[in-house]
């Protein structure tokens, strides 16, 4: 493994872009190293800024999980954050210095969100560590974003920080449902609670073009979820949208391949391959599940420990319960991604550890390469100035 680091280079800027007393001094050696302060170059592998400072178990088991990616995947990493509780635990991990062949650097930030604070804390902190990831994306300095952080806040700062993309009026939390044979996306799972109708048709957009980058699906089907399958079904919002995304879609959008309604008891089935619904619902959809797998998972431990024929049976069944809990665990999948903006952006669940932290680099740095923001252009069509989209 490359040995890994915090260049110069990073040394001479502050959070807010400034440069410090005697960088000037370094001139034209300081652009040459590589890291946030220079612009990837295509041959490399994308570097996610990521803010170290976010999550319930921040910064020991972000900077971990930034650590192992890096070493695992090859990924470059700039920690946004205090450095002065970022570097020992880089040294910890036995992260040295080599100068140009560092793959993680340190970026200062000496204000951090609360997990119980939400999108208003976004301007209260402009400097806090998820507004520095984000500048490093908007800047160039960077390909994407990975926070475990309040995701109210997180949606807000990336909003603020990061302009959509042409024809996206907002963007939309999408995640991935561990469906077989091919995995099923759902969105909006968060990012906006009471979307207009002609939004759930850019949700599907974007998740069409998340499905065909990120699980090769080549004609995405596209349900929405309502509460029964007939199209006069569900509230005004939901009827409307079904119209909608029945049509064709507007300036010059590619077509999509809507299969209809969707319910609840649908999102695993593998019935369709995109499932769009406002913020709100998606979210209690989310939640729901997860407290069923977990559910699950508790009952079936204490079946398969309740007797000595049923532990022998276990035991015989190891690999198959392994593969299962491995589909079912959350970490595995790395998190939400946040699309439709100028920048890619994954959002870890906010209890994440170092394994999931990983997951959730890997994710952010794969869609990154993959062009999930130009896909998502090509899907939306031709450049447009804003619209007023009115109310059914």
């Amino acid at each position: 493994m490359r040995p890994i680091g915090e260049p110069p280079a990073v040394e001479g800027r502050t959070a807010a872009g400034d440069r410090h007393p005697g960088a000037e001094q370094r001139g034209e050696q300081q652009s040459e190293q590589p890291g946030p302060d220079s612009k990837p170059a295509a041959s490399q592998r994308p570097l996610v800024a990521i803010d170290a400072m976010g999550g319930d178990h921040a910064p020991d088991e972000i900077v971990a999980g930034a650590v192992a990616a890096a070493r695992e995947y090859g990924i470059r990493i700039a920690l946004s954050g205090r450095p002065g509780l970022l570097r020992p635990l880089l040294v910890r991990h036995e992260v040295t210095k080599y100068g140009s062949s560092d793959q993680v650097w340190v970026v200062p930030a000496e204000e951090a969100l609360g997990m119980d604070e939400g999108a208003l804390a976004s301007w209260r902190r402009p400097r806090s560590s998820i507004a520095v990831a984000c500048q490093l994306v908007r800047r160039g300095q960077a390909t994407a974003v990975m926070s475990a952080g309040s995701t109210g806040a997180i949606v807000a700062t990336a909003r603020l920080r990061l302009r959509p993309l042409p024809g996206v009026t907002r963007p939309a939390l999408a995640v991935v449902l561990p469906t077989r044979p091919e995995p099923t996306l759902l969105l909006d799972v968060g990012a906006i609670a009471d979307p207009k109708p002609e939004m759930l048709v850019q949700f599907a957009q974007l998740g069409v073009a998340y499905a065909q980058v990120a699980c090769g699906i080549a004609e995405p089907r596209v349900g929405l979820l309502t509460i029964g399958a007939e199209p006069g079904k569900g509230n005004k919002l939901a009827r409307r949208a079904h119209e909608l995304l029945a049509a064709d879609p507007p300036h010059g959008g590619l077509p999509l391949n809507f299969a209809g309604n969707v319910e609840g008891d649908d999102l695993l089935s593998g019935k369709v391959d995109v499932i769009v619904t406002d913020g709100f619902t998606g979210n209690v959809a989310l939640k729901t599940l997860e407290g069923t797998a977990g559910f699950a998972a508790r009952q079936l431990r204490e079946a398969l420990g309740g007797s000595r024929a049923a532990r022998i049976g276990a035991l015989l069944q190891r690999r198959g319960l392994r593969q299962l809990g491995e589909r079912l665990d959350a970490e595995s999948y790395g998190g939400a991604a946040l699309l439709g903006l100028e920048g890619t952006v994954v959002i870890a669940h906010g209890a994440v550890a170092a394994r999931g932290t990983t997951a959730a680099v890997k994710l952010a740095a794969d869609l990154a390469s993959a062009g999930i923001t130009d896909k998502i252009r090509e899907r939306l069509g031709p450049s447009r100035g804003g619209h007023f989209l009115r109310r059914p």
